[in-house]
């Protein structure tokens, strides 16, 4: 098959979106297809790269750096698409106005994977996305299949009137490598962007009524808030923000803590939970989206922004070694359930079944 992957942002710009399509581009490409990744031309990139058997083409594009990640505008996506001749083209975005348009004119065979939630985010964010997303469905009745991250991203496009039948449930995959044999540590650990769709605020307050060190690896636009909160509920000996840290930081982090918190306010998949479990380490996770459904039995689930709920479930954690001893394994063994290898020969069927029609 002639594949082409479509979005607005691709490496060295490094997000789940873009990961997730470096994965099934190489692996795709092993497997004797031709892929092509069509995306923006961020400064400092070549116009044209192949990387992995596979085929970078990036179009002219401007950036507004209002948010992460900034704005762009792109040129000549429908004609680069149309001059392409794909069997298939997928697409992963549904916030760039020229990129949205480009697809929509397209009148090839496409399909559009949806990587978040309907009208994600808070305050005037979450507004904004939920005009957007109302926007953006009239022209994804024009796709003819849907990709879905999780189970219940699936089951809420077809609960707003998206047929069922031109849907699949394909996650992001991960290669669990060996298992985790470093040393516990006595920390908790969270690890992502300081946005507010992360619920750290009740993590933080959550932290009065806990006895163990939290270490913060991240940055972003709630820092100086979270800042705020650790001095105003005198937590500067026992909250640590580490700020961004390289992969080595990140991974002994990962390995050596007793558990990872996760008190998201939306959560379409969690990667970031796929990636802990894979280390035999359990999390405190919310009860939001398709978290649940990611990590089932490898952790435990509390309601989202109850403070006091979440300061309980990590006492728990705490104080009974055998249960995170316990909760560690189920995590293990669900994370190996989304091995890449199973995940792009579900894609590849997927694709094909369609091309074939």
């Amino acid at each position: 098959m002639k594949i082409v992957d479509s979005n607005p942002y691709y490496l060295p710009f490094i997000g789940g979106i873009e990961l997730r399509m470096e994965e099934l581009a190489k692996r795709m490409a092993s497997r004797g297809h031709d892929v092509t990744i069509l995306t923006s031309r961020l400064p400092d990139t070549d116009e044209e790269e192949k990387k992995d058997g596979y085929r970078i083409i990036r179009v002219k594009s401007k950036f507004i750096n209002i948010y992460n990640p900034p704005h762009v505008k792109s040129y000549n996506v429908y004609e680069t698409l149309q001059s392409l001749d794909a069997d298939i083209v997928n697409y992963n975005y549904r916030w760039s106005p020229s990129w949205n348009k480009a697809m929509n004119k397209y009148d090839g065979k496409k399909i559009f994977t949806y990587h978040n939630m309907w009208g994600e985010g808070m305050g005037v964010v979450g507004a904004i996305s939920k005009i957007n997303d109302n926007h953006f469905a009239r022209g994804l009745k024009k796709y003819g299949r849907i990709i879905s991250v999780s189970e219940y991203v699936r089951n809420d496009l077809v609960a707003r009137g998206f047929s069922p039948d031109i849907m699949e449930v394909i996650p992001p995959g991960y290669d669990c490598g060996p298992i985790n044999n470093a040393e516990e540590d006595n920390f908790i650990l969270s690890l992502g962007r300081l946005v507010k769709t992360k619920g750290l605020d009740y993590l933080i307050e959550a932290m009065k009524e806990v006895d163990c060190k939290l270490v913060m690896c991240g940055r972003g636009p709630e820092e100086k808030h979270i800042r705020r909160l650790i001095t105003k509920y005198k937590l500067e000996d026992k909250v640590k923000m580490l700020g961004f840290v390289d992969d080595d930081t990140k991974k002994r982090l990962m390995s050596t803590c007793k558990f990872f918190v996760m008190p998201s306010l939306f959560e379409s998949f969690g990667l970031a939970a796929l990636e802990q479990m894979a280390l035999n380490k359990p999390l405190v996770y919310s009860n939001v989206n398709g978290l649940p459904w990611v990590v089932q039995n490898g952790g435990l689930k509390v309601e989202p922004k109850d403070s006091k709920e979440l300061a309980k479930a990590m006492n728990k954690l705490l104080a009974d070694d055998t249960l995170r001893l316990e909760l560690g394994v189920n995590a293990r063994k669900r994370a190996e359930s989304f091995d890449w290898n199973d995940i792009v020969k579900k894609y590849e069927t997927f694709l094909q079944n369609y091309a074939d029609e």
